[in-house]
């Protein structure tokens, strides 16, 4: 958890200041720090994606998305559904942002936030070592179903 308290404390505030990353935090009912999640711009080849889903979209090189990075769940937060709700937090961020990111994109720093973020919806960019993605509608329509419960 180290690299992710550093991030927080030491990077976070320069990030945003030069406009590379956006980082959003949850605070618990005492207003401590719960979790957070990093938002960036980046991209997808159009042929990292699997072919069905490739051949809905425009003709680009590249679609844009929305990199989530930086997640984290305090230690007395977890097992509380906070990353999920982080997830959906980023989906529903980046959808109202209305700037054409088809997809969030995570780095999943090993095989446990695999699991995480497969149990989340999302799936591994062929070709990739622990990239995933999740496509926005993909994730907007989950998280509706959800509600419709």
């Amino acid at each position: 958890m180290e690299p992710l308290d550093r991030y927080l404390r030491e990077l976070a505030f320069q990030d945003i200041e030069r406009r590379v990353a956006g980082c959003l935090v949850a605070l618990d009912d005492d207003g401590a720090l719960a979790g957070f999640y990093a938002l960036a711009a980046t991209h997808v080849p159009m042929n990292a994606l699997p072919l069905d889903m490739a051949k809905r979209l425009p003709r680009y090189p590249v679609v844009p998305a929305m990199r989530m990075g930086r997640l984290a769940v305090a230690t007395k937060h977890r097992g509380q559904e906070l990353g999920r709700a982080l997830v959906a937090d980023a989906a529903i961020r980046t959808d109202g942002f209305k700037i054409g990111a088809f997809a969030l994109v995570v780095d999943a720093k090993d095989e446990g936030a695999v699991a995480f973020y497969a149990a989340n919806g999302f799936a591994m960019l062929p070709d990739e070592t622990r990239r995933l993605f999740l496509p926005i509608a993909t994730a907007l329509q989950a998280r509706s179903s959800l509600r419709t419960r």
